[in-house]
């Protein structure tokens, strides 16, 4: 009859630990439910880019000397330079400049050894398109300066965990993540 009884014994303790260990899980369920989201909302609210982060090239035409630095410097030889030598004044015309952004790992190397600062990283990110080959950029879209997160009034910006912690001081908290 002992056996039997401290069968019993051992299946309510089994089953105690059980419902103890369903009750702290629920109570941890229920800590979160009151927390803010951390998730974005994207088209409409954005990340504020960090002070290095390197986004789409900026080219400007008039400044380049086509001396194809950028090509030697680029670790898969990206950027296209299609130059003329002027006989005359023996010197380069520059005829065209494109990078493919579908293939650049944007790496930074051809803005860091670009002997003019012709070339520049912008804090644009969204590249995505539908057909691979609208991201053959010409100078002409090169050219184009990207309008700044913050200046565009239509989106709620939100800072990153290292830019609260600087303007604070204080550790991050979820309450402080906007604007």
């Amino acid at each position: 009859m002992f056996p039997m009884v401290t069968g019993f014994i051992n299946y309510g303790q089994q089953t105690v630990r059980a419902a103890r260990y369903i009750g702290q899980s629920f109570m941890i369920t229920l800590s979160h439910a009151n927390r803010l989201p951390v998730t974005i909302q994207y088209p409409y609210e954005k990340l504020i880019t960090s002070e290095r982060f390197r986004g789409r090239i900026h080219f400007e035409f008039d400044k380049c000397i086509a001396c194809e630095v950028c090509v030697r410097v680029c670790p898969i030889d990206l950027p296209v330079v299609d130059w003329k030598l002027e006989t005359d004044i023996r010197k380069k015309r520059l005829l065209n400049y494109s990078i493919d952004f579908g293939i650049c790992i944007f790496c930074g190397n051809c803005v860091e050894y670009c002997p003019t600062n012709c070339l520049s990283m912008t804090e644009e990110y969204e590249l995505s398109t539908y057909d691979r080959h609208e991201l053959n950029y010409n100078q002409i879209a090169l050219g184009r300066l990207p309008m700044p997160v913050i200046g565009d009034y239509t989106i709620r910006t939100i800072m990153n965990s290292t830019q609260i912690t600087k303007a604070t001081g204080k550790p991050l908290d979820s309450r402080t993540i906007t604007n």
